[in-house]
C-alpha cells in the first residue's frame, strides 16, 4: 500500500505541473499532470482512483462518448461529487490528470479511448462500464472492428464484479454481455424512424456466429438497430432500456420516451439527431446503474448543454456557423481529401452543380459565410481535427462559439 504522504506529495507536484502549463500557455493542463504521472509512477493511479468514495465508471466508443460521458455527469452532478474529464482527454494521461484534479470527487466518471480502456479498466478497476458502439470509422487508428472487440471481451472478463452496460444494438457489444455475470442493455425501438434493411456500405452485417448475413426488422444508425440470423438465430437481446415513441424537432432537439425498471419518462433534448437518442438512452442506461431515478435522468438531460463542437453556434456579424461534430443546399468541401468527400455526395445523389471543392480551410469558411444570408446558418460538419482548426480559425477573427466558455 502507497504511504499517503508519498502520495500526497506526489499529486502536489504533479498538479503544479499542470498550473504552470496553463500560466505559460503550452495547453489547457488536461494531460501534462497525467503523463508525468503515467511516465514517473504508473501506480499512483490505481491509488487515486482507489481515494474514490463510489469509484469510477467508464464510458467508451467509436462515436458518441463525449456527448454520452458529458451527459452522465449532468445527470449525476445535483446529487453526486462528480470528477470528469470533461474536456475530451481520454488516454490513460487524460484520466490520470483528471483524477489529479478531483481533489474532493466522490465518483470518477471517464470517457476512454477504444483502445486505452483494457489499460484504464485494469488501473482503475470500475465499478460500471459502458460500451455504447463500433464504427469502422476508426479503422485507420485500430484495425478491424473484431480485433477492437476482442480487446474489450477481454478487459469485460477481467472485471468480473463491474456493472456492465452494453447497447443491444449493436451485434459485436452486444454480444459481450453473453460472458458477464449481469448486464444492462439498451437500445431503441420505434419502426417510424427505421429503415428495414441495412444501407450498403453499414459495419457488422453479418452473424458472429456463423456468417450470414443478418436480417434487420428495423435499422436506426448505420448498423444499430434489431437484427436476427436467419440461419443460426442469433439475434438482438432483449432490451432493459428502451428509447421510443421518438420525436424529431429537426436542429432544435429530440424527445422521447424513455423505459427502465426503474420506470417511464419523457425526455427532452435541445440536441438533434436519433444519434443523440442512442447517446441519451446509454447516458441514461448508466446513470440508473449507478444509482440514480428516472426523475434525475429527465432533469438531466432536459438541463444538458453539448460538449464543444458537437453542436454549437458562432456568431459571425450577421450570420451564425452551426458546428456539428460528425463524420445542404450547398456543398463546400475542403482539406486533404476534398475531392474524394465530393465525390461521395455525388454518388449519394447531391446534383453536382451544388458541390464546390475549395482548397484552404479559411477560404471554405468565407466561401460558406458567402452563400449563407444574412440572418441565417451556415452547418459546418467537421473531423475532430478540423473542428479544432476551425475553432482557432473563428478565434483569431475574434468570433467566440457560445459554449466556449463553460468547455475551456
Amino acid at each position: 500500500m502507497r504511504p499517503p504522504l508519498a502520495l500526497g506529495l506526489e499529486t502536489a507536484a504533479f498538479r503544479a505541473a499542470g498550473a504552470l502549463s496553463r500560466l505559460a500557455r503550452r495547453g489547457g493542463g488536461t494531460t501534462i499532470p497525467g503523463k508525468l504521472l503515467w511516465k514517473l509512477d504508473p501506480g499512483a493511479i490505481d491509488a487515486l482512483a482507489r481515494r474514490l468514495p463510489r469509484g469510477s465508471a467508464l464510458v467508451s466508443a467509436t462515436n458518441g462518448k463525449t456527448t454520452t460521458t458529458a451527459m452522465v455527469a449532468e445527470i449525476l452532478r445535483p446529487s453526486v461529487a462528480v470528477v470528469h474529464n470533461a474536456s475530451g482527454a481520454n488516454l490513460v494521461s487524460g484520466v490520470a490528470s483528471s483524477l489529479l484534479a478531483g481533489r474532493d470527487a466522490e465518483l470518477g466518471l471517464f470517457e476512454v479511448d477504444e483502445a486505452a480502456l483494457p489499460e484504464v479498466a485494469r488501473r482503475l478497476d470500475p465499478r460500471a462500464l459502458l460500451l455504447a458502439n463500433l464504427f469502422r470509422d476508426q479503422l485507420d487508428r485500430y484495425g478491424e472492428l473484431e480485433l477492437l472487440a476482442g480487446r474489450w471481451r477481454k478487459a469485460v472478463a477481467d472485471l468480473p464484479h463491474a456493472s456492465l452496460v452494453v447497447n443491444g444494438d449493436d451485434p459485436q457489444v452486444a454480444d459481450l454481455a453473453s460472458g458477464a455475470s449481469a448486464a444492462r442493455v439498451f437500445g431503441i425501438d420505434d419502426p417510424a424512424h427505421a429503415r428495414p434493411a441495412l444501407q450498403h456500405a453499414a459495419d457488422s452485417k453479418y452473424c458472429l456466429r456463423c456468417g450470414t448475413p443478418y436480417d434487420y426488422a428495423a435499422a436506426y444508425v448505420g448498423h444499430l438497430g434489431d437484427y436476427r440470423c436467419p440461419k443460426c438465430g442469433h439475434a438482438r437481446p432483449s432490451l432493459d432500456v428502451v428509447g421510443s415513441a421518438i420525436e424529431l424537432h429537426g436542429l432544435e432537439g429530440v424527445a422521447f420516451t424513455l423505459s427502465a425498471p426503474e420506470g417511464t419518462c419523457r425526455a427532452e433534448l435541445t440536441l438533434p439527431g436519433l444519434y443523440n437518442v442512442y447517446n441519451a438512452v446509454a447516458a441514461s442506461s448508466l446513470a440508473l446503474e449507478l444509482g440514480a431515478s428516472v426523475g434525475d435522468v429527465a432533469a438531466g438531460l432536459g438541463r444538458f448543454s453539448p460538449a464543444f463542437g458537437r453542436f454549437e453556434r458562432i456568431e459571425i456579424g450577421e450570420r451564425r456557423v452551426l458546428m456539428l461534430l460528425s463524420g445542404l443546399e450547398t456543398l463546400v468541401a475542403t482539406g486533404a481529401r476534398a475531392e474524394e468527400l465530393a465525390l461521395r455526395f455525388a454518388y449519394a445523389g447531391l446534383p453536382r452543380a451544388r458541390i464546390e471543392v475549395v482548397g484552404s480551410l479559411e477560404a471554405a469558411l468565407d466561401r460558406g459565410l458567402a452563400l449563407t444570408p444574412a440572418g441565417d446558418e451556415l452547418a459546418v460538419l467537421p473531423t475532430y481535427t478540423a473542428m479544432l482548426a476551425l475553432r482557432r480559425l473563428v478565434a483569431s477573427r475574434g468570433y467566440v462559439a457560445n459554449y466556449w466558455e463553460a468547455a475551456a
